[in-house]
C-alpha cells in the first residue's frame, strides 16, 4: 500500500513531506488552502509570528500545526485522539527538532475543558458529519486570548457565531474554510 503525503508549505520546515496516517475522518487540509490561510495570517498579523501560540484542536496529520510552527509561531499545543497519528505526529516533531510543538493524545473536549492557556490561533478541522463545532464553540472562549483568530473548515459555510467577526472565508471543492477574531463585547463600567 502506498502512503499518501502532503508538504508543510512555507517557512523553516518549506518542504518537509507529511505521512498521512490511515485514519477515520482524518483529511489533511489541500497545500493551497494551507497556503491561502498563512497569507490571511500574514496580512493581518503584520508577517509577525514569533509571539503567536497556537492551539491545533483536531491535529490529525500536523499539517496545520506544523506549518504554524515552520512559519516560526512561540507554541503549537497539537490535540489528536488517534493513537497512530498521535505517534506519526510525534516522530515529525522529533524527526524536524520542532521543540515548540507539544502533543497531546486526548479528547478535545476534555483539553478545551481543562487548559488555563491562552491561545492567539486555534485550528478547528474536526472530522465532518460528527456536530464538533456545536461542541466546541461553548467552550471555546475560555482558551482564547484578546484578538484571537479561529481557523474552522467544515463540510458546510459556519455562520459566525455572537462574539466572534468573520475576516475570511473561502471554499475548495466541497471545503468550507473560514477564519473568524474572537471580539468579545467588553462590559463598560460606568462609575456615574
Amino acid at each position: 500500500m502506498k502512503k499518501h503525503t502532503i508538504r508543510i508549505v512555507g517557512g523553516e520546515y518549506r518542504r518537509t513531506p507529511i505521512i498521512v496516517t490511515d485514519a477515520e475522518g482524518l483529511r489533511p487540509t489541500p497545500d493551497r488552502v494551507r497556503e491561502t490561510l498563512f497569507n490571511w495570517l500574514r496580512h493581518l498579523w503584520g508577517d509577525h509570528f514569533a509571539d503567536k501560540h497556537v492551539l491545533d484542536l483536531f491535529a490529525g496529520s500536523g499539517a496545520l500545526g506544523f506549518e504554524a510552527a515552520s512559519h516560526g509561531v512561540a507554541s503549537v499545543q497539537m490535540v489528536e485522539a488517534n493513537k497512530q497519528a498521535v505517534a506519526a505526529l510525534r516522530a515529525l516533531r522529533n524527526k524536524l527538532g520542532a521543540n515548540q510543538v507539544r502533543i497531546h493524545a486526548g479528547d478535545a473536549l476534555h483539553v478545551l475543558q481543562r487548559t488555563e492557556a491562552r491561545y492567539d490561533l486555534v485550528f478547528l478541522d474536526p472530522p465532518f458529519a460528527k456536530d464538533w463545532l456545536d461542541k466546541v464553540w461553548p467552550i471555546l472562549p475560555t482558551v482564547l486570548a484578546p484578538d484571537a483568530l479561529i481557523y474552522v473548515e467544515s463540510e458546510y459555510r459556519v455562520e459566525p457565531m455572537p462574539d466572534y467577526l468573520l475576516e475570511r472565508e473561502q471554499r475548495a471543492g466541497q471545503v468550507y474554510f473560514h477564519l473568524f477574531r474572537f471580539a468579545a463585547r467588553q462590559e463598560t463600567v460606568n462609575n456615574a
